[in-house]
């Protein structure tokens, strides 16, 4: 029986249901101080880096929750693939810009996850950007897999304390 959560080798998502989309998202935010190396010639922000800004608040986020990527790949052998992403731009950043990443999940299946994003830039609260990745979990040879049930559970659970989270001494700064 084909799992409707899967498509053939391509990302496809099953449409929320009517008690997920009356729950208020849980976001979860993290602050960036937009870098030199990240903007053009005018000090404006090249597009790629909101896709590694959203990178960062996805981390970020699974981090709050009590794991890393990096926990899931070494664990459980399962990653978490970006199967696609979308970015609207609706303002320019600029080089020293501070901006708030704020990320939640807006879709979570078995073997599928989508986060969406805002990023907004702190010193006058403008969003600037919005966007959506979606994920599909595999295994070490790319086969696609359901997510593994402890981190299932942690992306479902609300944030752990700060203290929880540095006492955590497996989770690795660069993930």
């Amino acid at each position: 029986m084909k799992d409707p959560n899967v498509g053939d080798g391509f990302y496809q998502m099953v449409s929320m249901t009517q008690e997920d989309a009356l729950r208020e998202p849980e976001w979860h935010e993290t602050r960036v101080r937009v870098r030199y190396s990240e903007t053009d010639k005018m000090g404006v922000v090249y597009h790629a880096n909101y896709l590694i800004w959203f990178e960062i608040g996805r981390t970020e986020f699974c981090r709050a929750r009590g794991f890393s990527y990096r926990d899931m790949e070494e664990n459980e052998h399962s990653f978490l693939v970006v199967a696609e992403s979308y970015c609207r731009y609706k303002a320019p950043a600029y080089y020293d810009d501070e901006l708030i990443v704020r990320t939640h999940i807006t879709e979570k299946r078995r073997r599928a996850l989508r986060f969406g994003y805002e990023i907004i830039r702190a010193s006058d609260s403008q969003v600037i950007a919005e966007g959506e990745t979606g994920h599909v979990v595999t295994d070490g040879h790319g086969r696609v897999r359901s997510f593994p049930e402890a981190y299932n559970q942690l992306l479902s659970s609300s944030p752990v304390t700060p203290q929880f989270a540095q006492r955590n001494d497996e989770v690795a700064p660069d993930d």
